[in-house]
């Protein structure tokens, strides 16, 4: 079977650092960091007290105020990161089979704070059972996808993956896998979380997995330094058009690049903790240049997991080492986390997004809070530090890795215009 070509026809972003594409790329290209005090919750309290939140953002001014009530955060950014890229990618202009869009949305955790609030509310009542009609719907990591399509009218295939922060990569390679196979013309693909309350924050310091630079939030995350020791939780979410290649081609649509290969893997190793070796990096990368039917040394830019973690970085330079070998020195890697922090489920989308940015414009976001070499790492590689480094990217690669050991990468190149 012929599979067919898969390009990139639009883009949304919602992040700690701006609150579309334009502002999410400038934002990277300038070393922003979204780190700051927590405000959706009073955190006196907490191990952390920040976080990287989603900042000025006005829900009316994208949903009805009576259909917002009914969507918890996670839901709400969805239907905005969403609305960007369906406007972006003018999809709806050229009347397209609905049957044959579908939506295809990554979340690790969904509506956390929804839940939440409903069992507060019951602990401190006198008992009787009284919840929100829309508790559930609120809650449900799927409902984001079942709104999308809702608002658009998109009938193909519909649902939600959860493989912790892997989900949203995870969507994306599904939304492809469904194009090429040619089962559907374009979906509706990304992530949103909205993990940033009590029991977010808390967990999360419960496993001790967090940042506690509570004197300097926006240095508090800090991929490949000597001193990282925890991740920034951050929340939002990207939405990407993925299109089969001549449908987008027959309706004149803008491509901003062209997908090319997705790999998955499991560590079948730890609840929490990545493989020492980065067995499970190594073989979703190797999977998924395998998938792209690329040699490793046309990969210009890899967007890393690189979440600050003692162990999870180590890990994944020696994945990276294991994959490329000599070619590793000849690329850029980076981590945007550094500045978002880390949007578990939704950490895909904004990645994936980055990758195709720096695939169409030629420069590579940096890894800022870079402050001191580790000599555990092999720091003759181009980890991008501090400032932005332009170069040509004609491919590029984005991991997500997730708690349970799943593994998820995806490649994109440069599309020529043909």
């Amino acid at each position: 079977m012929e599979l067919k070509r898969v390009v990139v026809t639009g883009l949304g972003a919602l992040t700690p650092i701006g609150n579309n594409i334009e502002e999410y790329w400038e934002g990277l290209l300038n070393g922003k960091s979204g780190a700051a005090p927590i405000t959706h919750f009073d955190a006196s309290l907490f191990k952390t007290k920040f976080a990287c939140e989603i900042k000025n953002l006005d829900v009316q001014d994208h949903i009805d105020r009576k259909e917002a009530r009914k969507m918890d955060r996670f839901s709400q950014y969805a239907m905005v990161s969403s609305k960007e890229a369906v406007a972006d990618s003018g999809i709806l202009d050229s009347d397209p089979n609905l049957d044959r869009i579908g939506v295809i949305w990554g979340s690790g955790i969904g509506g956390i704070q929804t839940f939440q609030e409903e069992v507060t509310n019951f602990v401190s009542g006198d008992g009787t059972p009284r919840f929100n009609p829309f508790f559930i719907p609120k809650m449900i990591a799927d409902i984001a996808a079942g709104l999308i399509s809702i608002e658009y009218g998109f009938r193909g295939p519909n649902y939600v993956t959860v493989s912790a922060c892997a989900s949203s990569t995870n969507a994306i390679i599904d939304a492809f896998n469904y194009i090429r196979l040619g089962k559907v013309d374009a979906v509706v693909t990304g992530g949103s979380e909205a993990a940033i309350n009590e029991a977010g924050v808390g967990g999360f310091n419960a496993l001790r997995a967090l940042s506690t630079r509570n004197d300097s939030p926006e240095t508090a995350s800090r991929p490949f330094d000597l001193e990282r020791e925890g991740f920034v939780l951050g929340e939002g979410s990207g939405a990407l058009i993925l299109e089969e290649y001549e449908h987008a081609k027959a309706r004149g649509a803008k491509i901003y690049a062209e997908v090319i290969g997705g790999g998955m893997s499991g560590d079948a190793y730890h609840m929490t903790a990545p493989h020492p070796d980065g067995i499970g990096a190594r073989n979703t990368m190797l999977a998924a240049l395998e998938d792209a039917e690329i040699d490793p040394s046309k990969v210009d830019y890899v967007n890393v997991h690189g979440t600050s973690t003692p162990l999870g970085d180590v890990a994944e330079v020696k994945a990276i080492q294991q994959v490329f070998g000599e070619d590793a020195y000849n690329m850029n890697i980076s981590s945007t986390k550094s500045m978002t922090g880390h949007l578990l489920g939704a950490a895909g989308a904004i990645e994936a997004i980055a990758c195709i940015l720096a695939v169409k414009n030629d420069i590579v976001p940096p890894t800022i809070n870079h402050f001191t070499d580790d000599p555990e790492l092999d720091n003759k590689m181009n980890f991008t530090f501090n400032k932005a480094q332009k170069r040509t990217v004609n491919v590029a690669l984005s991991n997500t890795f997730g708690f349970g050991g799943h593994n998820t990468s995806v490649i994109v190149k440069k599309y020529n215009g043909q």
